[in-house]
């Protein structure tokens, strides 16, 4: 890459300060102890920075021979092993005193020669993902040495311009945060509000014909209006088979997001060439891994008309007495998860699956279906806001990229 006017380019080893060089920590941190050193590993920082209570912690012996590993807020960190190496992030200040593990390095850059928010920016930037690309070791277990790390070059503009640069983007970070927040917050609220409108702890205006009343069994209270029903009441198991191998969609079950097309979801093909042992999934109709069912894994099929799914699923449909919409809610809630579990833990299989026979034993709190429907309206509208939440910062993200790439590399030159 040809640098700008003015720009050049630095060994990371030499923008650090000289009593703080590059170096990782603690190889062997022992046993958990309540009052030691809190310690920082690379999940600790990989999604942002987790609460000082949540790090580990190891005994001041431990901890005393890698005194020269201690983290100052303001430090970077990057994970230099395992499938995160090269990810970065700024310490904060909360975190100053606490020391790192043998997979993280510290980077303690000296002001004087190089602003720390600039030099991180950097190194998450494409240029630095090809350092990381450049030195890293490939293996089931990737991974960079201290040596590596120090070897990354750096392009540089005079420091007053890195500030500039770094400011910038500093504040399209808070931004983002800002975004992060206020999803982590809708989440939150709709979470909430499943947990009691679905159990009928809340019920909407107009809706309550028990006033008040509520009967109860021993997963606990619900409203008298309300039937308690077992799933084979309201639902249907739907065995066909692909039999002539038609070339249908092939779709694949995940636990937060359900049904989606296997190709797409994974990059590349994962089910066998031979599909005429599928089952066949209509649109409107639902699906769940047999074996995977305990960890939510059930999806409601509205991507195409008809696909096909693995023979360990099971697909089932509903009856006129509900909302397709409700009910996926209801199968994917905590409590029916809690259920998946208790019933898998208790099947005679002992590969450890539900199929539909236990499936269809299990009971649920069942509304009407005109309170069926206004119920999943509620979340459809939350899902909706969740939705564009995430789509402005998708396009928040992408913008910050294309400022960060051209800001980086002196395509866009801005002035102190």
């Amino acid at each position: 890459m040809k640098l700008p006017k003015g720009w050049k380019k630095k060994r990371l080893a030499d923008l650090v300060d000289p009593e703080r060089k590059i170096t990782y920590g603690i190889v062997q941190p022992g046993e958990f102890t309540p009052d030691g050193v809190p310690l920082v590993r690379g999940q600790d920082y990989s999604f942002g920075w987790v609460p000082l209570e949540k790090l580990f912690r190891v005994s001041a012996a431990i901890n005393h021979p890698y005194r020269r590993s201690r983290l100052i807020g303001g430090d970077l960190v990057m994970t230099i092993v395992g499938a995160g190496t090269g990810n970065v992030a700024l310490v904060p200040d909360y975190v100053s005193g606490a020391n790192i593990t043998q997979t993280t390095a510290r980077i303690a850059v000296d002001q004087s020669l190089a602003d720390t928010n600039y030099v991180r920016h950097q190194l998450q930037s494409q240029t630095g993902k090809r350092e990381v690309y450049r030195y890293v070791k490939g293996g089931a277990q990737p991974g960079l040495n201290i040596g590596d790390v120090e070897e990354f070059l750096i392009p540089l503009p005079p420091l007053p311009e890195q500030r500039k640069i770094a400011d910038i983007l500093t504040t399209w970070d808070e931004a983002l945060t800002q975004l992060d927040a206020l999803i982590e917050t809708q989440e939150r609220r709709k979470k909430a509000l499943m947990q009691q409108l679905l159990t009928g702890r809340r019920r909407l205006k107009g809706f309550d014909q028990s006033n008040g009343k509520t009967a109860s069994d021993r997963f606990g209270t619900y409203p008298a209006d309300w039937k308690r029903v077992r799933l084979g009441e309201v639902t249907t198991e739907v065995p066909t088979k692909n039999a002539q191998g038609t070339k249908l969609p092939v779709l694949s079950c995940t636990k937060h997001r359900g049904l989606v097309l296997s190709e797409e979801y994974f990059g590349k093909r994962v089910y066998a060439e031979d599909t005429s042992g599928y089952r066949v999934v209509q649109r409107g109709e639902f699906a769940y891994a047999t074996n995977h069912i305990e960890e939510g894994s059930i999806g409601y099929q509205n991507l195409c008309d008809a696909g096909l799914v693995s023979p360990i699923y099971t697909v089932f449909k509903t009856t006129e007495a509900v909302d397709d919409s409700y009910i996926f809610r209801v199968l994917k809630s905590t409590m029916l998860i809690h259920l998946y579990q208790i019933n898998t833990s208790a099947s005679v299989d002992r590969r450890g699956s539900l199929r539909y026979d236990e499936f269809s034993r299990i009971h649920i709190w069942l509304p009407g279906k005109e309170e069926q429907t206004a119920i999943a309206q509620v979340f459809d509208t939350a899902d909706q806001q969740l939705t564009l939440l995430r789509t402005q910062r998708s396009a928040l993200d992408q913008q910050k990229r294309g400022l960060m790439q051209r800001l980086l590399t002196g395509k866009l030159r801005v002035k102190p």
